[in-house]
């Protein structure tokens, strides 16, 4: 007698071929039913003898698709309905959608052989596509995962395409995004007097524009990219130009992964990451310095093609080593709308490879580096984002806003936290405008209703994020202090809501519960009792506010300012410019200043110290510099930074610093002692806190834990005293995984 079970997989498992997958499992196990998408994943009935019904189930997890990620299946037995045979039925909708939407994915293998097959109907082809690969995320306008709902839906299928969507044993069964040359679009070469009616044409046009040393606007999955000769020096230098972009390096793309190793030193799991599904920018040590790209910098930043267009265009003789950057000016979001990006980048780019297919949301590339924990992402967006990282237990949806800087927004519904792609510095208005773009995008695609969604902001009561959250009417608000955010964020990923652990916070800025700029802090809890602030530096002087990370030797004022002696910093070898003394004259009569215990701006102090006397071009600039130095030398002196009462006092640290300077040390050998000061002062800190309240988990996290250095001397020293030492791996330690921390956080604020 046949027995019959409803089965319902939650998880990433629409877009990813899953239901072609379960309709070949059905059949290969002689059973009858059906399989659809619904709101909540994918909902499968199934009748037939009990045994086969069991393997059935049991080879649902363990033969999954590659790019499916099952968060559970939910069995249930039900009365048999008769059916004889197993189809695929059109999408359910009961209840408000809280499936997993699948990143955008990489052209497969099987569809890249195809791309460059003569034979083949889709030779040379650059929407090529199949249920393993293609867009996604990128390309979905509502839920469920469904052709209409995408911006495929107005491209109608030949009768070749919809044969093998709607045959069973073909790859493209139910591939949503399928197409080829003859009823899907196309690729065309804007702003250059030869006309391409091909997309083999626009394609090679563009090719050699590249080789001549043009600058060249590229629509790709998630927006436009600016791309040019990385070899070509004076390519690069017209683009940092135009793009009024400094010093900050540029990522490349790489035709190929012995191209990266002719100039790049790529580790076998820094390798790994490169060809994981995400396809991030992955940063490696470099070897040979390719002019321009990446300025006083010992790593580079390298991806490998992940469309077939980018493939395409490495085929047709473009350079084998490309810049590919965001096409946008600094500071902006990426362009992705195509008149958008005509108007914003018709300055800095040469021509436009356009494509015809819409993208629905901008997202860009992720960044991500193999460091002494692990994989570690610092930028969260194309391949990851907008994946669920983790299940929290929350009954009413939950909206965090993230922070200013690096922002991101985390979705809460039905307990799965979604976390939004990278948006942003909120200052810049455009940045502004694809955070609120990016909330209603999420509320809308997930069905919330305000009226039951919690929101949730940083404590700062100036951040743009805490005053848009006041525009929406939603049933609470909760605010959660940025560093304790931070160190939820970690626990956040792991599941780990009641271990209680010694958090280390080490960032910038972030608004104080005392109303005091915070930055280096300590804390013991867990997320669902939170953080007691139990540590932290010494405070300083913080002249200027936020000016001062735009210029270390005004953030040294206030560091400097508490030795009992200073040599003439004016004087050489430290050539501190005027901004100084104008600095310590608004410290002395307490004009804009503010006190602060941050980690990074003790950083920027020290490179000021050290030479690092200008502004910086971007974020983070003179603590890299530190650290490149630093890396230079094989000194093994660590200079003292002693814990007492709750304070680490960075006085002896700095006051170490100048006098060494001024005796004449190597700075590369100061650098590398200050690094080993600050390891070995936040080691006996943390084992002194671990042993008062009897702890055995060390979190890190904040903006100045993406310092490999710092972090290796710490779990060196931490691992021989066997603590366990967890950091951020599925967010970025920095603000871009704030909002997931507020979110766990308030998960328990309101239970």
């Amino acid at each position: 007698m046949n027995s019959a079970c409803s089965v319902r997989v939650r998880g990433v498992v629409q877009g990813v071929g899953f239901r072609p997958f379960v309709y070949r499992l059905a059949r290969e196990n002689t059973l009858a039913g059906w399989v659809l998408n619904a709101g909540e994943g994918v909902e499968i009935h199934v009748e037939g003898p009990a045994d086969r019904i069991r393997n059935f189930v049991r080879d649902l997890n363990a033969q999954a698709p590659a790019a499916s990620a099952i968060a559970g299946i939910e069995v249930k037995p039900v009365s048999p309905t008769g059916v004889v045979d197993f189809d695929i039925r059109e999408s359910s909708r009961q209840s408000n959608p809280t499936v997993r939407i699948s990143p955008d994915l990489p052209v497969c293998e099987k569809c890249f052989d195809e791309l460059f097959d003569d034979q083949n109907p889709r030779f040379l082809y650059p929407y090529i596509n199949c249920t393993e690969c293609g867009p996604r995320y990128s390309i979905i306008r509502s839920l469920p995962y469904d052709r209409d709902a995408t911006t495929m839906g107005e491209w109608k299928m030949d009768e070749r395409c919809a044969g093998e969507y709607h045959d069973p044993t073909s790859r493209r069964f139910h591939a949503q995004p399928i197409a080829c040359p003859d009823c899907g679009p196309q690729y065309r070469l804007e702003g250059v007097e030869a006309s391409h009616g091909s997309d083999t044409d626009a394609i090679r046009g563009a090719a050699l524009l590249l080789c001549e040393g043009r600058i060249l606007a590229v629509k790709g999955l998630g927006g436009y990219h600016l791309a040019c000769d990385a070899r070509n020096a004076a390519a690069v230098e017209l683009l940092r130009e135009r793009k009024f972009r400094k010093e900050k390096p540029f990522a490349l793309m790489v035709s190929d992964l012995s191209t990266a190793l002719s100039f790049a030193t790529i580790s076998a799991e820094a390798e790994a990451l490169l060809k994981c599904a995400a396809r991030p920018i992955v940063l490696v040590p470099s070897k040979t310095e390719l002019q321009g790209v990446a300025p006083d910098n010992d790593s580079v930043g390298i991806m490998l093609p992940y469309t077939p267009l980018h493939h395409m265009l490495f085929a047709a003789g473009a350079p084998d080593v490309l810049v590919m950057t965001s096409a946008n000016h600094s500071s902006e979001p990426i362009a992705y709308e195509d008149d958008d990006a005509r108007e914003r980048l018709g300055g800095i780019a040469d021509a436009f490879l356009v494509g015809e297919r819409e993208i629905a949301r901008r997202v860009e590339d992720s960044v991500a580096r193999v460091g002494p924990l692990g994989s570690t992402i610092l930028r969260r967006s194309r391949g990851y984002a907008p994946g669920a990282v983790a299940t929290l237990p929350a009954t009413k949806p939950i909206l965090a806003l993230g922070a200013d800087l690096k922002s991101t927004v985390t979705l809460v519904v039905d307990g799965q936290a979604f976390v939004s792609q990278h948006l942003g510095d909120l200052a810049h208005y455009p940045a502004f405008r694809a955070f609120e773009e990016t909330v209603r995008d999420l509320l809308e695609m997930y069905e919330v209703d305000t009226e039951d969604l919690t929101v949730v902001t940083d404590l700062h009561p100036q951040y743009l994020s805490s005053g848009y959250a006041k525009s929406l009417h939603a049933g609470g608000h909760n605010a959660v202090q940025h560093h304790r955010a931070h160190v939820a964020s970690v626990l956040a990923e792991r599941g780990e809501w009641e271990r209680r652990v010694v958090g280390v916070a080490l960032d910038g800025t972030g608004f104080g519960e005392d109303g005091t700029i915070w930055g280096g802090e300590l804390f013991v809890g867990s997320v669902s009792t939170s953080f007691d602030r139990v540590g932290h530096f010494r405070p300083a002087t913080l002249v200027g506010g936020d000016a001062a990370a735009q210029y270390p030797v005004q953030a040294a004022t206030g560091f400097l300012g508490q030795l009992d002696s200073l040599p003439d910093l004016e004087r050489d070898p430290f050539g501190f410019p005027t901004r100084y003394r104008h600095s310590v004259q608004l410290m002395n009569t307490g004009t804009r200043t503010f006190t602060t215990t941050s980690a990074g701006r003790l950083f920027d102090a020290v490179a000021a110290v050290l030479g690092f006397t200008r502004e910086i071009t971007f974020e983070g600039q003179a603590a890299i510099w530190l650290e490149q130095i630093a890396r230079k030398s094989a000194a093994t002196e660590a200079y003292d930074f002693p814990f007492q009462d709750g304070e680490l006092d960075f006085r002896p640290l700095i006051g170490a610093v100048v006098a060494d300077r001024q005796r004449g040390r190597d700075v590369r050998d100061i650098a590398r002692s200050f690094h080993a000061g600050v390891a070995t002062g936040l080691y006996h800190a943390i084992v002194e806190t671990c042993e008062k309240h009897d702890v055995e988990t060390v979190v890190a996290s904040g903006g100045v834990f993406q310092n490999e250095m710092l972090l290796e001397d710490l779990s060196g020293m931490l691992s021989k005293r066997h603590l366990t030492f967890w950091t951020n791996h599925a967010v970025p330690p920095n603000d871009g995984g704030i909002s997931l921390g507020q979110a766990a956080l308030s998960a328990f604020s309101d239970a």
